[in-house]
């Protein structure tokens, strides 16, 4: 079988294992086809590492494990108490707080790496492990920032490694049947799309914590804050609520919009938009004069995204809609039909019907919804993925780079990424404040967005939002 593209250092290593019969032992490693069929020979495994073992990392390495191709070799988690249960899971494997220092010291017996440490940290440890050769899985929205985001892209192509973002939607089969239907014209032409989420769940639109807190002995802090700015410890932050704050997180839209608009893009010829605006909710404690939480992601928001297509015909307009916040339904829906799931949904407007889709790229239907009974769907044409997102990456990293198909690498993660951060860019600019304290941005305006120069070019106080700067000590490049 075909090695992983990586480290000549790991494909000597796999030779030698291979080739080499451990003499002191007494016994060699049998190829499986002579063991029969199903048995996995232990130097047929991927090696892999996971950077944020706790919580969803610690799921996204149960759903990787489930592969047979898979020794889970390393564990790292700066926090001591979010780890336990992959480590109790994982007992023969390694454990590091720095993933700086587990890269180094295992360089050579790490094949591959998941990354599911909160958005500030997801581009320097994911750069640090394709720096090395290393194949990645990176947690979705794949960057804090829409630079980050383009230099992941760029480093995809340079460093010739197997990547997929954790969007599992992409590798649904309702995504695949979506792409169908639209490919068989039972919509037209999309002119306009729109996206909501029940998004925030956690407390958003809030003041920043105060308080002086011991820090506990089981986590690294500065660990933890990564290339973010230096502050003080708050509990508020962590294990999860770090969603809601800028430094930190990418709010409601960086959480689930790269479920939600994957579909969209995977449909649509369209990469990056070129302009943003938005409105928010206000918190307000007295009259007339709203509290402006510029470190808090808001309550509740409303962006409107352009999207020139790229084979140049025309436009795509994007609304998303957050914190309860929903389009208007549309009519061709009767009153008790819903509109869709619980977690938001998608929907399509064409020049010939409308599509709903829900989170994950699930369930598609065309509107009215007596369409899918009346009209004959469209044969199945693109390729399904069985074995699901995660089996999938682990598969092409066998293989080795290009030999494989993976649904979500970084060349599309990352545009799609980008796209989704410049919504945030406009509610940051909205935020802004002038030296009296008054909004100088009130959502009046529009961003002009340069994406070839990854810049705003009609408000300059939008491009500090655009690449977030590094703590000393911090710093990402190709």
């Amino acid at each position: 079988m075909k090695l992983p593209h990586h480290s000549k250092q790991s494909a000597s290593r796999r030779k030698f294992i291979r080739n080499a019969g451990i003499a002191a032992a007494g016994f060699f490693i049998v190829p499986r086809e002579v063991l029969g069929r199903g048995f996995v020979a232990p130097s047929d495994k991927l090696n892999v590492a996971g950077i944020g073992v706790g919580g969803k990392g610690e799921s996204d390495l149960t759903e990787i494990a489930k592969s047979p191709n898979v020794n889970i070799v390393a564990l790292c988690d700066v926090d001591d108490r979010q780890a336990a249960k992959s480590r109790a899971r994982y007992p023969k494997a390694t454990y590091t707080r720095d993933f700086r220092e587990m890269l180094a010291k295992q360089k050579n017996s790490i094949d591959a790496v998941v990354v599911s440490t909160p958005d500030h940290t997801h581009a320097v440890a994911t750069i640090a492990a394709m720096q090395l050769g290393k194949h990645v899985y990176t947690q979705k929205p794949l960057t804090h920032d829409i630079h980050e985001a383009r230099i992941l892209a760029d480093a995809a192509r340079k460093y010739k490694v197997v990547t997929q973002m954790g969007n599992q939607g992409a590798s649904g089969d309702g995504v695949r049947k979506a792409k169908e239907m639209y490919m068989a014209g039972m919509i037209g032409e999309v002119v306009e799309a729109h996206g909501w989420t029940n998004r925030p769940v956690w407390p958003q639109g809030i003041a920043t914590p105060t308080g002086k807190f011991d820090i506990p002995k089981e986590l690294d802090w500065n660990l933890w804050l990564g290339p973010a700015k230096q502050m003080d410890y708050n509990p508020a932050y962590l294990p999860f609520n770090w969603r809601g704050w800028w430094n930190f997180g990418t709010g409601a839209l960086g959480d689930m919009a790269c479920h939600i608009l994957d579909a969209m893009y995977r449909l649509l010829p369209i990469d990056y938009p070129d302009s943003a605006e938005c409105s928010m909710s206000s918190v307000y404690k007295q009259m007339w004069t709203p509290e402006n939480y510029t470190d808090s992601c808001p309550a509740s928001s409303i962006i409107h995204l352009n999207f020139p297509r790229t084979d140049k015909k025309g436009n795509v307009k994007f609304s998303w809609y957050d914190g309860g916040l929903l389009p208007e339904r549309p009519e061709e829906l009767q009153p008790d039909e819903a509109f869709g799931g619980a977690d938001g949904g998608l929907m399509l407007v064409g020049t010939k019907g409308k599509m709903l889709i829900d989170v994950y790229g699930a369930n598609p239907r065309l509107l009215p919804l007596t369409r899918m009974q009346q009209e004959k769907m469209p044969a199945e044409t693109l390729a399904r993925v069985p074995e699901g997102h995660y089996v999938q990456w682990v598969n092409a990293c066998i293989a080795g780079h290009g030999k494989k198909e993976v649904s979500s690498p970084f060349e599309f993660a990352g545009p799609l990424t980008e796209g989704i951060l410049m919504g945030n860019l406009a509610i940051r600019s909205y935020m802004i404040e002038d030296k009296e304290g008054k909004n100088k941005f009130p959502g009046r305006k529009k961003l002009v967005w340069d994406a070839k120069n990854m810049k705003v070019t009609n408000f300059e106080p939008a491009n500090d939002f655009v690449k977030i700067p590094y703590r000393d000590g911090w710093k990402l490049s190709l």
